[in-house]
Formats: C-alpha cells, sequence, structure tokens
C-alpha cells in the first residue's frame, strides 16, 4: 500500500511540475492558482466568520431553551400564537388556509385544509413549547378541487439539517473537520477500513466545501443545472454587430480558444466540440431555443449528450452605441460538481474559457484584431470567408 502511494504521489508531483512549467502557457497557470488559492483563503475566512455567528446563535437558542424547559411561567397567548403560525409554512402546502388563535395555552386552528395534512398538523403543533391543547376547527377536504384556499401550494416536507441541501456554516466547518480527520487517519495507516475511512472522509469534506448534495458533485443529479454562472462584458459596437459574429456558429472556433469544430446541423441544430481538462475533446449536439433578431439567443443541448447546459446571451444596446452582452449558463459537467471545482483551481472551466473569449470577441470588433491559436485572427478576414 505504501508503495502505491508513493507511486502515485510521485506521478502527481511530476504530472503537476510538468503542467506549471510550459513555456508557453506555465506563467499565465500559475498565475492563475495563485489568484484562486487566495479567493479560496478568503471564502473560508468568511466561512470562519459565519461560522462563529451561527454557533453563538445555536448556543444562545439553547440556552432559551433550557431556560424555558425549567421555567414555570406560562407564554403569552399571542406569542403562542405566532409561534405555531411560524411553523405552519413547514408543515402544510396552504398555510395561508389555516388561522391561529390561543387562549390560556390551549391553540385553536380555523380553515380549511386537506385531509391528508390533518395527522402531521396536529402532532407537530401539539409539540410546539408552550402549547397545553389543540382546538380543531378546521374543515377537511380530500382533494383541493373546487377550493380556492387550496389551490396550488406545495407540500413541505420537513428535513433534517443535514439532509438539507444548504448546509449552515457551522455544520459545513464541522463536518469539513470530520472529514479531513477521517482523511489523514486513512493516509496514517493501511488496511481496507482505513482506506473506506479515507474516501468517506473526502467526500464528507468535498460536501462541506462545495456546500453541494453529493449526487451533484460526482454527476448523477438530474438535469443540467448543477453549476450556474453569469458573465456580461461592455462592446463598443451595435446590438446587430455583435449579434452576428455570436449567430454564425461556424467561425466561433476561429477565435474561441476553447472550440474546435462547430457545425450547422439545421433545424435550430448544431455540433459542437471543445477542448476539456488536459486536452480531451468534448462533443454534444445542441439546439435553440430562442432567437430574437439582434436581441437574445437561447439553446440547450440536446437528451444524451455528454455535457448537458442551457443558456441564454442578451445583447442589451446603450445610449452611447454600445452593447452590453449577458451570458447566463448553466451545465452538468461529466465529473460533476466537483470536477468543475478541480478544472476552475486551473482555470480549465467553462467560466474562465468564456471569460477569455469574450475579452477576444471584443477585441476583435473594437480593434479588428486579435490572437487566437497562437496566430493573429482579423475581423476583415472573418467576414470575408
Amino acid at each position: 500500500m505504501n508503495t502505491v502511494k508513493l507511486a502515485f504521489s510521485g506521478f502527481a508531483a511530476g504530472a503537476a511540475f510538468m503542467y506549471f512549467s510550459d513555456p508557453d502557457r506555465g506563467k499565465r497557470r500559475r498565475a492563475g492558482v495563485r489568484d484562486q488559492s487566495f479567493r479560496v483563503l478568503n471564502d473560508f475566512s468568511r466561512l470562519l466568520d459565519k461560522a462563529r455567528r451561527d454557533s453563538a446563535n445555536r448556543a444562545h437558542g439553547a440556552a432559551c431553551a433550557l431556560r424555558a424547559a425549567f421555567c414555570s411561567h406560562r407564554t403569552n397567548d399571542q406569542v403562542l400564537a405566532q409561534r405555531v403560525r411560524s411553523r405552519l409554512g413547514r408543515l402544510v402546502s396552504h398555510p395561508h388556509a389555516i388561522e391561529v388563535s390561543a387562549q390560556d395555552g390551549k391553540v385553536v386552528l380555523n380553515g380549511v385544509i386537506l385531509e391528508s395534512e390533518i395527522a402531521h398538523l396536529l402532532r407537530c403543533v401539539r409539540a410546539v413549547p408552550g402549547v397545553a391543547g389543540v382546538e380543531n376547527k378546521l374543515e377537511s377536504h380530500q382533494s383541493s378541487e373546487h377550493v380556492s384556499s387550496l389551490q396550488g401550494g406545495v407540500r413541505r416536507d420537513s428535513r433534517s439539517e443535514i439532509a438539507q441541501q444548504n448546509w449552515t456554516p457551522a455544520v459545513r466547518l464541522t463536518a469539513g473537520a470530520l472529514g479531513s480527520a477521517l482523511i489523514w487517519n486513512g493516509v496514517r495507516r493501511d488496511g481496507f477500513v482505513s482506506a473506506a475511512a479515507s474516501f468517506a472522509g473526502a467526500a464528507l469534506l468535498s460536501r462541506a466545501i462545495c456546500n453541494r448534495e453529493l449526487r451533484d458533485l460526482v454527476g448523477f443529479g438530474d438535469g443540467a443545472r448543477a453549476v450556474e454562472f453569469d458573465k456580461a462584458i461592455h462592446i463598443q459596437a451595435t446590438a446587430a454587430e455583435v449579434f452576428r459574429f455570436w449567430s454564425d456558429y461556424e467561425k466561433l472556433p476561429r477565435f474561441m480558444t476553447h472550440l474546435k469544430e462547430v457545425r450547422d446541423l439545421g433545424g435550430g441544430k448544431s455540433h459542437w466540440v471543445a477542448e476539456g481538462p488536459g486536452g480531451v475533446s468534448v462533443s454534444w449536439d445542441a439546439e435553440l431555443t430562442a432567437h430574437v433578431q439582434d436581441k437574445l439567443l437561447a439553446w440547450r443541448s440536446v437528451p444524451g449528450s455528454t455535457i448537458e447546459s442551457e443558456g441564454v446571451v442578451r445583447f442589451d444596446e446603450d445610449p452611447n452605441g454600445g452593447t452590453r452582452v449577458g451570458i447566463r449558463m448553466f451545465y452538468k459537467p461529466p465529473a460533476g460538481v466537483l470536477g468543475h471545482y478541480v478544472a476552475a483551481l486551473f482555470g480549465a472551466d467553462p467560466k474562465s474559457e468564456i471569460d477569455d473569449d469574450m475579452i477576444r470577441l471584443k477585441s476583435l470588433i473594437e480593434l479588428g484584431k486579435t490572437r487566437a491559436h497562437g496566430v493573429e485572427v482579423r475581423r476583415e478576414t472573418l467576414q470575408q470567408t
């Protein structure tokens, strides 16, 4: 096991050295990692501050709950009603349809409710601190049909804090510390149990850092919205001119370095080939979902594509004759959110690549030239071909 660890460590160190010592892009890669490292440190500092305040608030709440448990005085009826009312949004699908009042510690519930939600509601209301009893005056219905107050709404399922998608700062910090301890313990010892502990620790640490569900981290989540980002840039040209460059897909690889090929398949569909992390080519098919001349372009990948994505580009002219290009994109990397963060650390994620490509587009339109793929690209040449 030690030999495997040593060999793997040597391979990783050699690969990293070659990556950052590249004479063409090494300097830029080192600068990108340095900037990302500073960003991570700043984010971690903010997380520590939030975790400190979160822990202090939890401790204060626990102290108040403990004091209330040994306090014999009766809760004010108005406070009790507000306390119950604040719980309704997490218990029923139509909290606005229920009126809450209290008298001498007894809570009275009026209004309409779905029959399937009554038992859960009453059980949770009885558990509210200070409630001496519950009087049920609710009018139950098996379905929401023909009941205006029960239209719409979404059933709320009570989930533990650990089961929720977004963890609080205190939980993230605690989980991260536990995950780091498991990894350290697994690295120091040999055996299957230690390896399993390291794997569990890595999963827990990744979950705490990214604050995303594990299925999204490894790419098993549904849909193309695992990663979201926005980008905006101002180009001193008319919206029609900028739109013309964007809508001519087959010419995009000429000045967008992360693209290798784009083919128009007709009928609003196109085939894209891009350079992924490590120089590996990734391809997918996309289709237009909206096309407003000189205003908007929207797309999404077709089902079954290697890269699931969707996005929209808006072209908004300003009074000075320039155009604000706004991009909003969602995508799901093959390796999930974790793969996106690793790629972002090395500046190989779509957001970093689109940032660079937008600078090239701005230079191409405003100055008439830019550099891509190691050669100079001129606007006149693109327009003639």
